[in-house]
Parts: structure tokens; C-alpha cells; sequence
């Protein structure tokens, strides 16, 4: 049932809530979405535990969705939780002028999980910042202004990283964006270096997330390091999808066995319990581009104790839960099924691939989509899009799930592309 308490939700029927957070939506928050989201018949979720989301009637969903991968250690998870309440008590926000004691102890757990020598972060609130923040690293430390992105890639909406994803969409309203960036095509090296020659960085997804969950063929990023190695420029890893286990390993750069000169994280850093993002680098480019000038880059509000709290506690659960490992098994069981549901329905999904927990099911039209995802959510599973590919529908779920939920995901699923296809037949 709904959550009756006066202080968050008052005493509303599921219908007057329903209600008036549609009339919120409309008036207040964002007016085209709101009748997007009312005539795709999303519910109105009141609160989430483990894997499971409980909407405003009570109904639960299993969460396929996941945050788009802000959920790696499912809905309040219990560790990440007391660390939070436990630094609520004593200070929640930094002063800036002094010393912050878990700010230094996130810094040093996330280079001693981070692959080869990354040591020095800096700590944000979102990937986009995160992004940005990267951005001006590699201009400021090597002198130089271009930065090369790649087609379909998503970065954030941020100008700059805007300005370095691969998407006309979200890109032509707001031109003109960051001068000296352009794009490359993903999972290709030819001609390369010729055009990271006199640039200050490649950004690139070691797994394209929002490009329709593309997995780049072996060794592209020892390829990519290797044309970086050879004209200076910097490999900027963004890992906010990738990173922290949702691929199988701690870091998905690490498939290749690569170690780029700085890389983004953010989502599931605080295990989806308090916005945080951080870029990590190098020490000598750190020192190159901010040794002279410490406060060139600085946020208000990142690297602030309770996002810090909540971030230490999130790695300590990654590795003492063995999820690493458990994202790679429970992402073989829903590739290989997805895989079975793709050949049974041709008609309907060209593919399905993906790596660990981040698997996308491609349809052979955008319209199947229609009946798909609603006929999922019928049967309390949710599954999204992905922005730059609208064939594609991402399954997500939090590292910690179970190989029944993913059974039932797979029913859902199958149940989703069988109506597709009794409604539609071949488009």
C-alpha cells in the first residue's frame, strides 16, 4: 500500500496521488513529458527495497530498469544506509575550510580499487560533472584544445560533454557547442592517430550504454591507448555506466586489460543512495594541469561526507559481496536468455548482447517497443530505452539480484515480444 505518513505523502487515496502528481508533473516539473509518461501508463513508485519497487497501489515491480545503473546494490541497502544515518548525525555537508576526513579515506579506497597507477580524484556530484571536469584536466595538462568523442556515445548533458557525445538529437537546439570537438566512429581505430595528433583527449565507453548497449570488438581500447600512447593525447575512460561491477568487472576498461589516463565514474558510486560522481587520474597530470592553480576546479557541494560516507560504504559492499563476479554470472544467464527469446521471435528482435549486468535487446522496429515495455510492466517488470538508440530496450538490474528474478525478468520479457509480435505481426 501506499506510505501513509502525514510528513511525505498524507493521507491520499492511490487515485488523488496519482492525480496530483500528474497535475505536478504538468504544471510544475515538465509539461511534454508529463503526457508522455501518463499515456505510456507509468505508475507513481512510493518506495523500493532490495530489487523491488512498490508503486502508489501497493503493486511491486521487480526493477530491470534500475536507475539506468544508479541501483548496483539494489534500494537501500542496509550497510550504505547506517553509514548515511550515521553521518547525518555528525556533519552532512563539507565547510570547505577544513580538512574532511571521509573526502581523503574515498579518495584513497577508490585508487586502491582503480586499475594501474589512477591515484588523485576529484569528487562531484553527477557523471556530466564528472565529464567536465576531465575535460578541462586534459586541456589544461597537455596545452592542447580538441577533444574527439564518438559517434552515438552519451556523455551527459552538460555543454561540454554535450558537446563530445555523438547524438545530433540532444546536440543541434544547443549549438554552438564546445569549439574543438568532434567524433569518431566507435569500435574503429583506422586512421586514429592522424586525428588525435594535436588533441588533448579521446572520451570514449569502454560499452556504449545510451548508444544501444554496444560491445566494442576485442582489444579496441588497447588499440585506443595505443594511438593515445603514440601522439600524447589523453584516454579519458567514461565508466559511469560501465563502472563499479556492472559489466563483470570492477572497471570495464579492465576487459582489455588497459589503464587510461583518467576515467569518470558516478551512478552506482554511492550504491544508489546519494548523488556522487568523481573523476580519477593520474598524479602527474593532475599535477601538470592544476599544480600551480589548486582551486582552477572546485565544486560546492562534491566530495561532501554524506555522498563520501555513503560512497565508502558502497565500495566496501561491492567487494566483500563478491558482486563483481556475481554481476558476470547473473549477466551470462540474461544474455543467454535473451538471446533464446531473440531467436524464438526473429520477426521482432534482431539481436541481444551486452556484457555482465548491462544487456540490450534490439527490435527490428521502434513500433514493437509500444507494446513491449508496457506488457513487461503488466507483469511488474521494468525494463528503458536507451536515448541515442530507440530500437533498443536496456535491461539493468542491481548487481545484487538473483537468478529467479532473473528467470522472471525473462518470462516478462517474452511475454512482452510475443504480444509485440501477436499485435503487430511483421512490421
Amino acid at each position: 500500500m501506499i506510505d501513509q505518513r502525514e510528513d511525505l505523502y498524507g493521507a491520499a487515496t492511490p487515485q488523488e496521488l496519482a492525480a496530483e502528481v500528474y497535475e505536478n508533473y504538468k504544471e510544475f516539473v515538465n509539461p511534454p513529458l508529463a503526457r508522455v509518461m501518463k499515456l505510456s501508463g507509468s505508475p507513481v513508485e512510493v518506495r523500493a527495497s532490495g530489487c523491488t519497487i512498490w508503486d502508489h497501489t501497493g503493486k511491486p515491480y521487480l526493477d530491470f530498469a534500475g536507475g539506468y545503473g544508479v541501483f548496483t546494490l539494489g534500494y537501500s541497502h542496509p550497510h550504505v544506509v547506517a553509514a548515511v544515518h550515521d553521518q547525518l548525525d555528525r556533519i552532512a555537508l563539507s565547510g570547505k575550510t577544513m580538512f574532511n576526513v571521509l573526502l581523503g579515506r574515498a579518495a584513497r579506497r577508490l585508487a586502491e580499487l582503480a586499475p594501474g597507477d589512477l591515484q588523485v580524484s576529484f569528487w562531484c556530484n553527477s557523471g556530466t560533472e564528472a565529464i567536465e571536469g576531465a575535460i578541462k584536466l586534459a586541456r589544461a595538462a597537455t596545452g592542447r584544445a580538441t577533444i574527439v568523442g564518438t559517434e552515438d556515445a552519451f556523455h551527459g548533458k552538460t555543454l561540454g560533454a554535450l558537446s563530445v557525445s555523438g547524438r545530433e538529437t540532444f546536440q543541434t537546439p544547443f549549438r554552438p557547442l564546445l569549439a574543438d570537438s568532434v567524433c569518431v566512429p566507435y569500435g574503429q581505430t583506422e586512421g586514429l592517430e592522424n586525428i588525435l595528433r594535436d588533441a588533448a583527449a579521446l572520451v570514449v565507453e569502454p560499452v556504449q550504454g545510451e548508444g544501444g548497449v554496444h560491445v566494442p570488438p576485442p582489444e579496441y581500447l588497447t588499440a585506443v591507448r595505443a594511438a593515445c600512447d603514440a601522439t600524447g593525447a589523453l584516454f579519458i575512460a567514461d565508466e559511469v555506466q560501465t563502472g563499479l561491477g556492472r559489466c563483470g568487472y570492477r572497471f570495464a576498461c579492465e576487459r582489455d586489460g588497459v589503464v587510461p589516463d583518467v576515467m569518470t565514474l558516478a551512478k552506482g558510486l554511492s550504491g544508489g543512495v546519494v548523488p556522487v560522481g568523481a573523476f580519477i587520474a593520474r598524479a602527474q597530470l593532475w599535477n601538470r594541469a592544476f599544480g600551480r592553480a589548486p582551486l582552477l576546479h572546485t565544486s560546492t557541494f562534491g566530495g561532501n561526507e554524506l555522498a563520501c560516507a555513503a560512497a565508502l560504504a558502497a565500495m566496501d559492499v561491492l567487494e566483500n559481496e563478491g558482486l563483481v563476479q556475481a554481476a558476470r554470472d547473473r549477466g551470462e544467464q540474461l544474455l543467454r536468455g535473451a538471446q533464446t527469446i531473440a531467436a524464438q521471435y526473429p520477426a521482432v528482435v534482431r539481436e541481444a548482447r551486452g556484457l555482465g549486468l548491462l544487456v540490450g535487446v534490439e527490435l527490428t522496429s521502434e513500433g514493437y517497443g509500444g507494446w513491449v515495455i508496457p506488457e513487461m510492466l503488466k507483469h511488474g517488470v521494468t525494463a528503458a530505452w536507451t536515448l541515442n538508440a530507440q530500437r533498443v530496450i536496456r535491461l539493468e538490474p542491481p548487481l545484487i539480484v538473483s537468478a529467479q528474478q532473473v528467470d522472471r525478468a525473462l518470462d516478462a520479457l517474452r511475454a512482452g515480444v510475443a504480444t509485440a509480435f501477436e499485435k503487430l505481426g511483421t512490421l
